[in-house]
Parts: structure tokens; C-alpha cells; sequence
């Protein structure tokens, strides 16, 4: 059973809910779909905060600089500017709708995080600042009766037909049967993939699969090597990679090993505010160093009632496992965490596909560049989210929503099972090699090994989400393997150092079957204009 719509958006997270309203405001239906409850994303697990410009001693152009300098040469300018020039006024907006960022009489408050010139993190209730704006985004999506929350549909493909999106195909949640739905447009807000790796701190649902479904639709992907693995998630047996934010560093928290010293002075002058990706490779140097599995996170220098207060969501978890953040060495180590590339968008979310659109850590837009500065993501979102959905209905005003009947079959999935999970036997497997060969410290010899491995399981019977969830691992493998340098989050020991000629995105396409080097992301957006013009 197939049905309509004017726009679908995949996933609920602040770029899906954000361009759901974009869409709904002009009056047009938006069908939402996401694999769980409507608030489960990487957005509700967002603790650190969100960066803006709207303190007195702060400008654009400090945050745009600091921004490129984590970016480690590889941000585009372009997307830089937008995200930190219209940030401002989305945030603003945010607050209008009700989200309730922490303020001190009345004013709201800034901290400071790794990397940032200047104190422009904005955190709701201390560490739950993901969790507050998703509530007040679902609630203003609630406002608008043309938004449909799907929740539980588990979106397998994307139907493309004359080389146009036209709309999805996934798992009923009541009927346990394939449905497709069809639209003018499709905007994919389906998050990282950060469970490719054995450790992660992000929720199961974040498996990729956005990003393997526009792969097989034919879109580009670009820099999927670079993987940012965060330097302090919580390492205590039994526990979950539970994540501490990087805001307990920008606090004035310390980093010891195992004899209790503090070492980062060894490895950079910025010490426990270097960048992540040299605090993370700092802390895998300092354990192969000690012979120890963890590091420790020491806060207790500072007043215990600030820190409860601070990072409330942090102290009761660590509670819960027997530790009291402002009495104890908190046991660390690095988890992956967020995923700089994603599938090639313009400035306005648009795929190389037409009709597809992507937003937040599904993209790439090239405004991370090789490694995302802290608290860059949420702001990403709410921009980026909200140009994809006006650029969605400004592309489309005559579009008709595409016949089912004239639809021809899907190649890419029509001999395939549906499965609404990846296998255990697949996840397990392709996690563990993710983790020992395409992690923090990476070599030719692992990556091929690991390649040759995907490939392997890739030939088995497999279903739909399994098989996503492979070529994805295939994709950062073989991205990693090509980019023979060290460059932010992709570390090779055999290429240690940054080479001018690396200075490009990765793009790879099923078309091609090969990588290849862009200079820039942002070319769609022009040569959508000069199609126009013609």
C-alpha cells in the first residue's frame, strides 16, 4: 500500500524537526518518519551545548576563525560563514519558541569549550541542552497541522525513479508489512553512524543508514574518513560509553593517567582544551604508554554544589555506577562520536540526487571540515535544517508527487529481504574491525584488511539494513585507505603528517566505483543555477 505527501522528512532530530516546520509554514504536508519515538536522535544526547554568537565580547568572524582553525584546513568558507552569520538568528528564534537555555539573573549563560577563542556555549538545565531543544522543536512542530510523526518506521531505501527521489520505502510499525510513500521531495535527517565502531556515545539508532540508502540512490559522499572519537567517555565495566562532556574540560577538569599525573603538557601546549582529535590520540599514546585501559577525568578541584549543578544529567549516571564527579577519578577513554562527512549537499541541502535533500550529521556541507569543532552540531542543524526545507519547497512549487504506478522497480532493493536490524552476527563483527582497524590510529595494512573483510561479509545473503550498514564501514574504510596523510579526526601512522595535495574532499559514488578529490562542496548550488538558467 503506497501513499502521498508533499515533502518527506527521515528522522527527528533538531535538523528533521527544523525543516519539518520550515515546510509545514507554507501550508505543504510533511510526513516524518523516524526508526524510534519521535525525541530518540543524537540531538537529545547533545550535553556540551550549542555555540553562538550573541555575547558582548564576541563577533562572526572569531567564531567563523575558530571554526576553520579546528577544521585543520579543510572547512569551505562559505558554509563556515552561513553557519555562523544565520546561527545567530535561529538560536534567537529557539528562544522565542520557548526553549530554556540556563540563564543568571535573567542573562543567559556562556561557557567556554576546546578550541573556542571565546565563551559562546549556550547549555540548557547544565548538560541536557540536546534533550531541551528537541522539546521545544517537537513542540512547535506540534503547532503545525500539516506535520504526520511516523515514529517507529524503519526506512529501508529511497525510490528513485527517472533519476529523481520520489519518495521511501520502510517498515510499517503496526502491520509488520513494506510500505512506500511517496512525495515531492525527500529530506533525509537521519543522523551519524557513530555504531559502526565498538565504542561509541551514540544511541543505537545511530547506524548510518541515511547515509548507505542515498549512497545506493546514486548520491555523492564526501570525507567519510573522518570520524571524530570523543576523548571522555565514561570506561567502567558493564556501563555504557556514557559521554562527559567536553564542557567538563572547558570547566577547568584535568587529565590524569593511571600513576595519577597529569600528562597532556607532553602532547600539546593547550593541554586538556587542544582540539579533540589530539586530546583523543593524546589519551590512546598516554594508555599504550601505561599499559592501562583508561585514563582518569579529575574534577575535583572545583566546588562540588557548581558541578551538580552544572552537569546534573553527568553526576546522577555517574552515581548510578558508584562514582561522585566532584570526589572521584573519573575513569575515560575515547568513544566515537561524530561524523564530519555524510552525503554532498550545496548550501541548501541538495544532494547530487534532484528531489533528495540532506541536513545535520547525515551531510556534508564542508562546514566541519576534517574535524567539527565542539558544539558546532546543533547549530548545524537548525540552520542547515531550515535552508533544506525552503530550498525543498523553493525547487519544487510545479512538482507533481511521482505515480506509484508509473514507478519502475528498484534495482537496489527489489532482490532483497526487508530487516528492520542489522543482524547480530554483522554488527558484531563489523563493529570490532571498525574499532581495531579503522579507529583512532589508522595504517594501509589494517585498512586493507578491514576492506577485504567487508568485503567478504558483503557477499552473504543479507538484508536491507544489514547490507547498509556494510557498505557504510566500506565507504570510511576505503576513504580512510586513499587519503595517505594525518589530517583532524583521520590519523594514519604511516602518513603522520599533512600533505598540500590532500587539501581536498573525498568523494565517493556508486557510479564511479573510485574515489576522487574536490576542492570545494559547495558546486552543486552553482551548477543547479547555471541547469536553471539554461
Amino acid at each position: 500500500m503506497a501513499v502521498e505527501t508533499d515533502f518527506i522528512v527521515i528522522g527527528s532530530g533538531v535538523a528533521g524537526l527544523r525543516s519539518s516546520i520550515a515546510l509545514a509554514e507554507s501550508g505543504a504536508r510533511v510526513t516524518v518518519l523516524t526508526k524510534d519515538k519521535a525525541s530518540e536522535s543524537n540531538t537529545e544526547y547533545a550535553q556540551g551545548g550549542v555555540a553562538v554568537v550573541l555575547s558582548d565580547d564576541d563577533d562572526a568572524e572569531l567564531h567563523e576563525e575558530d571554526t576553520l582553525v579546528a577544521g585543520a584546513g579543510l572547512c569551505d568558507v562559505a558554509a563556515v560563514e552561513t553557519l555562523v552569520t544565520e546561527g545567530t538568528k535561529y538560536i534567537k528564534q529557539l528562544i522565542d519558541w520557548g526553549t530554556e537555555f540556563d540563564r543568571e539573573g535573567g542573562k543567559l549563560v556562556f561557557t567556554q569549550e576546546a578550541a573556542h577563542s571565546r565563551r559562546r556555549i549556550l547549555h540548557a538545565h547544565g548538560d541536557s541542552t540536546g534533550k531541551e531543544i528537541v522539546r521545544s522543536l517537537i513542540s512547535r512542530a506540534g503547532v503545525e497541522k500539516k506535520i504526520s510523526l511516523l515514529p517507529f518506521a524503519n526506512t529501508e531505501s529511497l525510490i528513485v525513479a527517472e533519476g529523481r527521489c520520489v519518495g521511501v520505502r520502510y517498515l510499517d510499525p503496526i502491520l509488520r508489512a513494506p510500505r512506500e510513500v511517496f512525495a515531492k521531495a525527500v529530506i533525509l535527517c537521519t543522523g551519524g553512524a557513530g555504531q559502526l565502531f565498538l565504542h561509541t556515545t551514540n544511541p543505537p539508532v545511530a547506524t548510518g543508514d541515511g547515509m548507505a540508502m542515498a549512497y545506493f540512490a546514486g548520491a555523492e559522499m564526501a570525507d567519510m574518513e573522518f570520524i571524530q572519537f570523543h576523548p571522555t567517555a565514561l570506561s567502567v565495566e558493564g556501563a555504557p560509553r556514557f559521554l562527559l562532556s567536553e564542557a567538563m574540560r572547558g570547566e577547568g577538569g584535568v587529565l590524569r593517567n593511571s600513576s595519577g599525573e597529569r600528562f597532556m603538557d607532553r602532547y600539546d601546549e593547550r593541554l586538556e582544551l587542544a582540539p579533540r582529535d589530539i586530546v583523543s590520540r593524546s589519551i590512546v599514546a598516554e594508555m599504550r604508554r601505561t599499559g592501562s585501559r583508561n585514563v582518569f577525568l579529575d574534577m575535583t578541584a572545583l566546588d562540588a554544589e557548581f558541578l551538580r549543578h552544572r552537569f546534573p544529567k553527568i553526576d546522577e549516571t555517574c552515581k548510578a555506577f558508584g562514582l561522585d564527579i566532584a570526589k572521584d577519578l573519573l575513569p575515560v577513554s575515547p568513544a566515537s562520536h561524530y561524523c564530519m562527512g555524510g552525503v554532498r549537499t550545496d548550501l541548501w541541502g541538495r544532494t547530487t540526487v534532484p528531489g533528495l535533500y540532506a541536513a545535520g550529521e547525515v551531510s556534508c556541507t564542508g562546514v566541519h571540515g576534517a574535524n567539527r569543532l565542539a558544539s558546532n552540531s546543533l547549530l548545524e542543524g537548525l540552520v542547515f535544517g531550515a535552508r533544506a526545507g525552503e530550498a525543498a519547497l523553493t525547487d519544487s512549487p510545479e512538482s507533481k508527487v511521482q505515480s506509484p504506478k508509473s514507478r519502475p522497480p528498484d534495482a537496489g532493493t527489489r532482490d532483497m529481504g526487508l530487516g528492520t536490524q542489522v543482524s547480530t552476527a554483522v554488527r558484531k563483527r563489523v563493529k570490532r574491525v571498525m574499532w581495531e582497524r579503522v579507529g583512532i590510529l589508522r595504517d594501509a595494512i589494517s585498512l586493507k584488511r578491514a576492506i577485504d573483510e567487508f568485503e567478504q561479509i558483503a557477499r552473504s545473503n543479507l538484508s536491507v539494513s544489514s547490507r547498509n550498514f556494510v557498505t557504510l564501514a566500506s565507504l570510511v574504510a576505503n576513504a580512510a585507505l586513499w587519503r595517505e596523510e594525518s589530517r583532524g579526526g583521520h590519523f594514519r601512522t604511516d602518513f603522520p603528517e599533512q600533505k598540500e595535495m590532500f587539501r581536498v574532499h573525498s568523494i565517493q559514488s556508486r557510479a564511479s566505483g573510485e574515489i576522487s578529490g574536490a576542492e570545494t562542496i559547495n558546486f552543486i548550488a552553482e551548477k543547479r543555477s547555471a541547469e536553471t538558467n539554461s
